[in-house]
């Protein structure tokens, strides 16, 4: 089978969306499918480098196309259809509702005429900036037929299949994101910077991922750094709210880190925190569990799910001040960091290629 996987980033770029995309196509190439990636990140990466336009990684054919893409959102790249086209494919696997490709995708479908579409919108169903809100609203009639003009849709979380549901009265098929766990579980942990006990982010830096609640919380935790991993717009913005808060000096931004140097950094974490106002998932949760690392989640977005775990400690940052959230953050952490994890299994990607594998062959 020829599968063709559309999506706004790939390897070497990190992210949920494309970790979880890299994994179902290195693994189906694996099985000894012949797999290309469209992907609408043709430029240049966070680190510097050049990403070419056609390359082979770990055996999967990838063509990257240019994007507009106002404000780091939506990835406006009509190049996604042609590309497609160009494929042929025996079946077409799009993900992300918040990133056009997937309604180009579509689109390519519609023409290339009885190929099958399976969906993974990843959806959060909003945004913290006012400006990618109103985008969304435009975009809803089309990227709602683009969900419904798919064979089957998953989601990864119950709580997206239910946003599914209400936003769009859409069914969709829950296929949870997977991990490496013997990968995480196997790792040696890192040392924080100084020797000290660390906390740990991981994800771009936006606004929403809420990375601003961590740095003015350490006030209350002073025996903690905290090491921030990842690039993004809001960087200059959270170096700022670390020297207004007194706390510069124990916030480790680190910047991109290699995928490789990822499992070590989350062994060696007193705990993970992940305080996202929007996530479909929260695959740096089950990164950070499967490492041994307990972790302090905010309850928001598919963050409830998790929420419900032994080695997780909820918290609600709606409405908080700033100081009740540092309490609130602080005391969760205190709460988390004796917590053995994972407290129950984790899914691996074995386990979700051969649920999607099944998926593939009904619709096909």
């Amino acid at each position: 089978m020829k599968v063709c996987y559309v999506t706004s980033r790939y390897r070497p770029h990190t992210g949920g969306v494309e970790t979880h995309v890299a994994e179902l196509a290195t693994r189906f190439a694996d099985r000894g499918h012949e797999v290309v990636v469209v992907s609408a990140d043709r430029g240049t990466h966070a680190d510097g480098r050049r990403l070419p336009p056609r390359e082979r990684l770990d055996g999967v054919r990838v063509r990257r196309v240019r994007a507009l893409a106002p404000g780091e959102a939506f990835h406006v790249a009509p190049g996604v259809l042609r590309a497609v086209e160009r494929v042929d494919p025996d079946l077409v696997h799009a993900h992300n509702y918040h990133s056009l490709p997937l309604t180009f995708a579509a689109a390519a479908v519609e023409r290339l005429g009885d190929v099958p579409l399976v969906a993974t919108p990843h959806y959060h169903g909003g945004s913290a900036s006012g400006f990618r809100d109103r985008l969304l609203s435009l975009y809803r009639p089309v990227g709602g037929w683009a969900l419904h003009r798919a064979d089957a849709v998953l989601a990864v979380s119950d709580w997206e299949a239910r946003r599914l549901a209400a936003d769009f009265d859409l069914p969709a098929r829950v296929v949870p994101n997977g991990v490496d766990v013997d990968r995480f579980r196997a790792a040696e942990p890192a040392t924080g910077p100084g020797d000290r006990p660390y906390l740990l982010s991981v994800g771009r830096l936006e606004r929403y991922k809420g990375v601003q609640h961590a740095i003015r919380a350490l006030a209350a935790l002073p025996e903690y750094d905290l090491v921030v991993a990842g690039t993004g717009p809001f960087g200059d913005d959270l170096r700022r709210i670390a020297r207004e808060a007194g706390v510069a000096d124990r916030v480790n931004f680190a910047g991109y880190v290699p995928d490789d140097d990822l499992p070590g950094l989350y062994a060696g974490a007193a705990a993970f925190l992940a305080l996202s106002s929007f996530e479909a998932y929260g695959i740096t949760v089950a990164e950070a569990l499967a490492a041994g690392t307990p972790c302090v989640v905010r309850e928001a977005g598919a963050l409830v799910d998790w929420a419900d775990r032994a080695d997780c400690v909820g918290i609600d940052l709606d409405g908080a001040t700033l100081g009740d959230a540092d309490s609130a953050i602080a005391g969760g952490v205190r709460e988390a960091v004796d917590r053995p994890a994972p407290s129950e299994p984790l899914s691996s990607w074995a386990d979700v290629v051969e649920r999607i594998a099944a998926i593939y062959d009904a619709v096909g």
